[in-house]
Order: C-alpha cells, then sequence, then structure tokens
C-alpha cells in the first residue's frame, strides 16, 4: 500500500518536472532570439521581455511552446523533439543576428526557403560555420527521423496522446500561420499593445519582438484593395494613359537592342562620409556615365534585396506600393500568378528574342519559375554560359566573362534583341578575393572588406567599359540600362552613423544609346527608381509607349523616386510622402493599376494598356 502510494506521488512529480522543464525551454529560447535581434544586447532583452513588452513576450512565448509541442508528438520523444527545437532556434537565431549584421534587416518567413542554397549560406557565413550547423543540424535530423520512426512501438495509451497532440498543434499551427487575418485571435491578442510599424521592418521587429515581427510577416494580399477600386475605374485610367501614348509619334529606325545590366552591389563608396581612398575605383564608369543620361538610383535596400530591385526594373512595379508583409515578390507573388506584364512580355509582343543571364544557378530566388512566368525565350546560367573565366580568387563568375555570353547573342541573330544580365562578380564576401589591391581606403572600420571591393566594382568598372566599346562596332543600336541592385553590406556602424539613411540606399545608374541619341544624355545627376526605367528608356530613345509607360514617365516628373520612408520630390528627400491634387491622381491610378496586376481582377489586361 504505501509503495502504491509513492509511485502516485512520484508520478505528479516527474510531470511538474517536465512542465517546467519545457516551459523554460521556450522561455530561454525566445530571450535567445530576442538576443540576437537586439544585436548581441541582454540589457535590451530582459527590458523587452520583462518591463517594455511583456505582453507580447508572452504571446510569442505560447507559439513557440505550440511549436515545441508538435516536433515532440511527431517525434513522439519529449528529448528528441525539444533538441530538434532547440537546433532549429539556435540556428534561426543565428540567421537573424547574420542577416542583421550584413543587412540591417530581420528574417522574414519566406527567407526560410533560401535554407537549400548551401553554396551561397556558406559564402555569407564562411566554411567553418556552415559546415558546424550543417553537421549539428543533420545529427539532429537524423535521431528526429529515427525517432518518428521507433514512434510506431509506443504503447496504445501513448499512441493515442501522440497522435492528438499533433492533431491539435497542427491545427493550432495552422491557425497561427493566419496571423495577419483581422478575425485572428492571436493577431487581435497582439493588437492590444502592438504597434505595428509597416514602413520599417527593423522597427517592427523592434518594437513587436522577433516572434511579433515574424509572425506579422506571414502570409497576406499582395496589397489592399483601393475603396475606388472596380472595371470601370481601370477602364477610364487605360483610356486616358493609353490615347496620350498613341498620340506620341514613335522612331521610325529598326527596332534597338536592349539590354539590362543589374549589377551586383555596384555602387560608390566614396559618396559616403567617412570613406576615401588614393584614387577612384569608378573612373572607368563615370567615363561612360559622363557622356550620357546618368545619376543616383534608390534601392529599397542596404546589403540585399537583388530580386525585390530586379523585379522593379522588369515589371515597373512598386515596392512600396505593396503591403509591407510582401517582402519577396519573386517567391511570395510570382509563382501564385499565371501572367505578369513587364518589359519583357512587352518586347515579346514586338518579336524581340528575350534571353535573361544570371551567372550563378537557377533556383536562387526561383529565377528559373519567374523568368518563365514573365516570358523570357531563354535563361542562360553558369550550367550553361560559354563564358565562365573568374578573377584570381572570385569564386564567381566575371563581369567580362557575363558581357561576352550578351555580345555573342547580339551578333549571332538578326532579331532584336533584349537581353536581362544580372552579375555575380561584386557579391559579398569581398575579403580575400584578390591578392592585392591597386585601392587603400581610409574609412572608419572594416577597411580590408572595403579595398577590395573597391577592387572588385573597378574591375566592373573596366569591363563595363570594354562592354560600351564592343557596342559601338553594332550596326543596329543598342541601349543600355545599367545599374547597382544596392551597397554592399561592408560599412561599420560608424560610417553608418556618419551619414543619412537615404545615402545608405543610393547606388549608381546610367543609359547608354550606342548611337548616342537619348534625348537626356547630357543629365548627369539624375535622381531615380528602378520602376521608371522601362518607360523612361523608351521615352529617351522615341520608342512607342504603351499607356502603362505614359503614366510612369507622367508620374516620374511629378516624384522622381520613392519606396517606403524614402520620397524625392521638388528635389528634396522626405520621409513620407505629401502630394498635390494632380501628383495624388497619378499616384492613384498607378496604386490602381498595381492592385488590379496583383491582386485585383486583371480587368487592365483585357484592354491596350500594356501593349
Amino acid at each position: 500500500m504505501k509503495k502504491k502510494l509513492q509511485i502516485i506521488k512520484k508520478k505528479p512529480v516527474k510531470y511538474s518536472l517536465i512542465i517546467i522543464g519545457l516551459l523554460l525551454l521556450v522561455l530561454i529560447s525566445n530571450l535567445y532570439l530576442q538576443w540576437c535581434q537586439n544585436e548581441l544586447s541582454l540589457n535590451l532583452v530582459f527590458k523587452f521581455a520583462f518591463s517594455w513588452h511583456t505582453e507580447k513576450f508572452i504571446l510569442g512565448s505560447l507559439v513557440l511552446l505550440i511549436f515545441l509541442l508538435f516536433l515532440c508528438s511527431l517525434a513522439g520523444s519529449l528529448i528528441l523533439g525539444s533538441v530538434l527545437y532547440t537546433i532549429t532556434i539556435g540556428i534561426l537565431g543565428f540567421a537573424n543576428y547574420q542577416k542583421m549584421f550584413y543587412r540591417t534587416e530581420p528574417i522574414y518567413p519566406d527567407d526560410l526557403k533560401m535554407i537549400t542554397e548551401f553554396g551561397l549560406l556558406r559564402e555569407m557565413i564562411g566554411t567553418i560555420p556552415f559546415i558546424i550547423i550543417l553537421v549539428i543540424a543533420a545529427i539532429g535530423l537524423f535521431f528526429f527521423g529515427r525517432a518518428i520512426y521507433k514512434s510506431r512501438l509506443l504503447p496504445k495509451k501513448m499512441q493515442i496522446i501522440r497522435i492528438s497532440g499533433l492533431i491539435i498543434t497542427m491545427t493550432l499551427l495552422l491557425y497561427v500561420s493566419n496571423f495577419n487575418n483581422p478575425n485572428n485571435l492571436l493577431r487581435k491578442a497582439y493588437n492590444k499593445t502592438a504597434l505595428w510599424i509597416p514602413y520599417s521592418q527593423k522597427m517592427n521587429y523592434y518594437n513587436t519582438g522577433f516572434m511579433g515581427g515574424f509572425l506579422y510577416n506571414l502570409k497576406v494580399e499582395a496589397m489592399d484593395k483601393p475603396d475606388n477600386y472596380s472595371k470601370k475605374a481601370i477602364e477610364d485610367i487605360t483610356k486616358k494613359y493609353t490615347k496620350t501614348a498613341q498620340e506620341t509619334k514613335a522612331s521610325s529606325e529598326e527596332q534597338p537592342n536592349i539590354i539590362f545590366v543589374m549589377s551586383e552591389s555596384f555602387s560608390n563608396p566614396q559618396n559616403l562620409n567617412g570613406v576615401t581612398t588614393n584614387k577612384d575605383p569608378l573612373k572607368d564608369y563615370y567615363d561612360i556615365a559622363k557622356t550620357t543620361y546618368s545619376g543616383q538610383m534608390l534601392s529599397q535596400n542596404y546589403g540585399g534585396g537583388t530580386a525585390n530591385i530586379e523585379f522593379e526594373a522588369l515589371t515597373s512595379f512598386s515596392m512600396e506600393l505593396f503591403n509591407p508583409q510582401m517582402t519577396t515578390p519573386y517567391t511570395m507573388l510570382i509563382p501564385k500568378i499565371e501572367e505578369i506584364p513587364s518589359i519583357v512580355s512587352l518586347l515579346n509582343q514586338q518579336d524581340y528574342q528575350t534571353t535573361a543571364i544570371h551567372p550563378y544557378n537557377t533556383s536562387m530566388y526561383k529565377r528559373k519559375d519567374v523568368y518563365q512566368t514573365m516570358g523570357f525565350d531563354e535563361f542562360i546560367s553558369e550550367e550553361t554560359m560559354k563564358y565562365t573565366e573568374t578573377i584570381e580568387n572570385n569564386p564567381y563568375i566575371s563581369d567580362e566573362s557575363a558581357y561576352k555570353e550578351v555580345l555573342d547573342l547580339l551578333k549571332e541573330d538578326q532579331s532584336p534583341q533584349f537581353v536581362h544580365l544580372v552579375t555575380m562578380q561584386t557579391h559579398m564576401p569581398y575579403s580575400d578575393k584578390y591578392k592585392t589591391s591597386d585601392y587603400s581606403s581610409q574609412s572608419l572600420g572594416n577597411k580590408k572588406a572595403i579595398d577590395s571591393y573597391m577592387q572588385d566594382v573597378a574591375y566592373s568598372s573596366e569591363a563595363l567599359k570594354q562592354f560600351t566599346r564592343s557596342l559601338k562596332e553594332l550596326k543596329r543600336r543598342t541601349l543600355v540600362v545599367f545599374w547597382g541592385d544596392h551597397l554592399p553590406s561592408i560599412y561599420s556602424d560608424e560610417i553608418k552613423a556618419d551619414n543619412d539613411e537615404v545615402s545608405m540606399h543610393q547606388t549608381e545608374f546610367l543609359m547608354y544609346d550606342n548611337h548616342g541619341k537619348l534625348s537626356e544624355k547630357n543629365t548627369h545627376d539624375a535622381v531615380t527608381s528602378p520602376f521608371y526605367f522601362a518607360p523612361s528608356l523608351f521615352e529617351q530613345s522615341g520608342m512607342q509607349m504603351t499607356g502603362f509607360y505614359q503614366l510612369l514617365s507622367e508620374l516620374e516628373k511629378q516624384v522622381p523616386a520613392f519606396e517606403k520612408s524614402f520620397y524625392y520630390k521638388d528635389k528634396k528627400w522626405h520621409k513620407t510622402l505629401t502630394l498635390n491634387k494632380t501628383q495624388q491622381e497619378l499616384y492613384d491610378d498607378y496604386r490602381l493599376i498595381q492592385y488590379d496586376i496583383v491582386s485585383g481582377e486583371n480587368y487592365s489586361l483585357e484592354t491596350e494598356f500594356f501593349k
């Protein structure tokens, strides 16, 4: 009798310890995620969790507890479920810290799709840390898989508990995944104390915690429906701008080749306060830029976001108009739609041969699928390129090789060509690419990487200059749009602090005509956004404008550049957008058209607006 009583007493104690252990694991893991989010500051972590935002910290911990119990139920083991949970949270926090360090931007749910990009991840975090993480993850997954396999041998009572737990936690996780539904109870609980900051994801995560920010960026509609959206409103817009475009007489010359070159991380380090050098690494670039239409382009991101800039340039749709949770249209939006109008689809209608070239793999940002949706006739990657030379220790195919690939296309075919090139030579990391550098910087920190980066962009400038010289030998008129997608993530906190925020988001761009006929070729200080590239090129070169490009051209004259929290108007930068009646009408018309395509009924596709 006493023995039975002792067993009964021990079981509640055992279960209590298990519950306490699980809760402690969740608490510590949430503190760890906050620590990684807050630049390893324990002071900020404890203030967030136990003083400033305790309610949000508890809500985030609740979601983590559900995830932990899901893994334990799946494995049929509290121990192995907890081990995999610990590994997962550990890697997630480390990845978030790395992204914050290099790009001052947190991890988004959609970033998890990049987990299979082993080559790029290794280059970003270093070989040794990558191998360590890979080994730990592999060991954890092995034992977790083994536990799932062995779980079939659990007693019937435990199987019932396990399956019930699995069903309940899966249902709850599915419910959590609809966080952005206005009727979601978890979202309503957050809304009681959360101050969401749509224009700054960094501040969003800071104010609502890592878990709050992460949940906020789960699936959502690309754009909210404008109040005045209707078929008639779209028809009125398309008629107005299409009529204006058709009244403009196009050049009677033969169709020109068009080349888009998005140069990885291409920018001028000397534009930043706190960075000087012994000589100009962009000398060859400026030899071209000072003879043609050129200036500064506003980039959405610092240190990354390449695919978003590419999306804007090809589609002429703006990231600023999207809901803030739409962080990467290439992976979150385009796979869900059958057709998206772009310069590719437009030129396909005009019998252009359309080719995309990226000297890297085809899976990055789902480019293979995206390019197919956009209508490219061909996609040339590192696996199918003829020219794959690199420079010294640089692991990426050089710009010179990439330009040779473009030139072959221009010489081979008699039909007009549209070639979209996304380079890789100047991709991070920047240290140890070259044995020596011709450039010696004076900078506030990270001198080695900055010197190597200067050598990188110098090689890139030289390759561009050689490319434009070769284009002069072509009989067919050839137009080039060249731009850097974003600044590299090499600048120290001291340099960032010594520059205003917009300076960290501006790169170089130019438009080049091998016949020298661009109407604005004497403008060298333009400020623009990438979604204006195509309409500006069409207008300056005398090509037939579409109604859509006519709308953008008129908007550009009023608001030459804008992204979330960066608005260039009246030759000044503003944090918010204030518009007069004419400007507001143009902006609203643009917003309605973009909504119609990405979230609406596609009424504008039934018209001649994009043709």
